[in-house]
């Protein structure tokens, strides 16, 4: 029987937490300051990139000892009733296996009531700002965090981003033992790293592998603006790593492990780690502003293949191909044109699509790259100010792209040939409807034109964000193309 691989994302759904004990170091408390990495210097910790110092020989003992304080249990509990469970679950192993197979095999041991899940989380500061995977404590009712000496704590969401798979938790103690940042740039293919988790419930776990790959697209994240570029390893990662730590033999956070590639359910060979220069950022943008203020190109783009070069009948150069450009957008205001091969970002090597969007994505609005490309056959070099989608240079503290993940929809304002047909002056157009706040309270469908919320005129992404931003609750009025029925949805925010 021909075996199949699944790509898994490696949380644990189990109930037990295992025993534990260790000491944890003590470190000076941090002011209230908003980025991670000025409170992980005022501690006096190093951020910068070191080589491990091997020269008796490769030895994993002092950095699992350095990291096993710093990564801590994270218990997720959901508190649907009992007939909604078979929605809610979404097991990845059902997937494989099939609806029978887990019936027959499993009922024992199927879940009835709350459902629990665990898996790793990575203290970042020693006031408590933990980060995980947002696969972890996506719609969780409640998050408790447990340390490696058992101390135990109610968590809250600071933020969460499912385009990169990761959420930013708070717990209040201070004096925690954290891990400083390394340098995921600097990480190279075959070099010795640590995972650090809590696979099936087994707390404080240290594997050791190397890394077999940089920049890997997996297509895991089923976000529509989904950032994958992977730090490969053969590191033994299991459900329960979700989360957790991996590090260089210094200590020093590379990534945070997130998905597995496997044709069982558990660890088959490879293991997928988020870069930390990702973590650096989207932990940073969900503490000061509460979602991630991301930078655009405005270019949709292909890997230069042989292939390619060939059917576009081109001189095969290393890099990433622009196949068009966003009217307006931030590449095609700075001079960039469809046919250009982007080969460099800041004098750093761009060799494929996912690397591409990995620098980018550590990026603001309003932040300058230096793209240098080729065109028809001569090296160029222009500055490219990065946009938002709104088409602006600026970030905000409730950016409507944040409004939209909330809600799971995507809008389009609608054009002038629409408002004559429909009789009305403004209005936006759910296009998609994914995962969130609508499809949870309504029965919206895609092609409702937004009229009004809370009876204010809506007439742009930005007026839905600040409108929805300011209320608990909102009535959203409109109506569907062909009819005039006024259709009103209450979604509680």
């Amino acid at each position: 029987m021909k075996k199949v691989l699944t790509i898994l994302l490696v949380a644990n759904l189990a109930v037990a937490v295992s025993s534990c004990e260790g000491q944890v170091k003590q470190t000076g408390a941090s002011k209230e300051v908003y980025s991670i990495v000025a409170k992980q210097l005022q501690a006096g910790l190093d951020t910068g990139s070191l080589k491990a110092k091997n020269n008796s020989g490769i030895d994993f003992r002092e950095a699992a000892r350095k990291v096993t304080p710093c990564v801590v249990h994270v218990n997720s509990k959901w508190n649907a009733p009992e007939d909604q469970q078979e929605l809610k679950e979404d097991n990845p192993f059902r997937d494989f296996f099939g609806d029978e197979f887990w019936g027959d095999f499993f009922r024992p041991f199927r879940p009835h009531g709350p459902r629990q899940g665990t898996a790793s989380g990575v203290i970042l500061t020693s006031d408590g700002y933990i980060v995980t995977n947002n696969h972890v404590i996506e719609d969780a009712d409640e998050i408790e965090v447990v340390l490696h000496d058992q101390r135990s704590y109610r968590a809250k969401i600071v933020g969460a981003d499912p385009k990169t798979d990761l959420a930013l938790l708070k717990i209040d103690e201070t004096n925690l033992s954290f891990l400083p940042y390394g340098n995921s740039d600097d990480v190279e293919v075959g070099e010795w790293v640590l995972a650090v988790g809590n696979p099936f419930n087994l707390a404080s776990t240290v594997t050791a592998g190397i890394v077999s790959a940089k920049a890997r697209n997996i297509n895991i994240l089923r976000d529509r603006e989904a950032i994958e570029s992977f730090i490969q390893t053969d590191a033994a990662v299991n459900p329960g790593n979700s989360g957790g730590a991996l590090v260089n033999l210094d200590g020093q956070l590379i990534g945070i492990n997130a998905a597995i590639a496997t044709p069982t359910g558990a660890f088959a060979g490879y293991s997928f780690a988020i870069p930390v220069n990702i973590v650096k950022k989207v932990a940073d943008d969900l503490l000061q502003f509460g979602s991630v203020q991301r930078g655009y190109l405005g270019i949709m783009i292909r890997d230069m293949t042989g292939s390619l070069a060939k059917d576009l009948d081109l001189k095969f150069t290393p890099g990433v191909y622009v196949d068009s450009l966003v009217q307006d957008g931030a590449a095609a205001e700075a001079g960039l044109k469809q046919g250009d091969i982007i080969t460099k970002i800041d004098g750093a090597k761009v060799e494929s699509s996912p690397q591409l969007q990995e620098i980018v994505a550590r990026h603001r609005p309003g932040e300058k790259l230096l793209i240098t490309f080729n065109r028809k056959g001569q090296e160029k070099n222009i500055p490219v100010v990065l946009k938002a989608t709104s088409g602006t240079v600026a970030v905000s503290r409730k950016s409507s792209e944040a409004v939209l993940e909330m809600l799971g929809i995507d809008v389009s304002e609608i054009t002038a040939r629409q408002k004559k047909q429909l009789g009305i002056q403004h209005g936006l157009e759910v296009t998609r409807i994914v995962k969130g706040k609508v499809s949870e309270f309504t029965t919206m469908k895609e092609g409702f034109i937004i009229t009004r919320i809370n009876n204010i005129p809506v007439k742009s992404k930005d007026d839905l964000a600040d409108i929805i931003s300011k209320k608990g609750g909102v009535l959203i009025e409109g109506v569907y193309p062909g009819s005039k029925e006024v259709i009103y949805y209450g979604v509680g925010i």
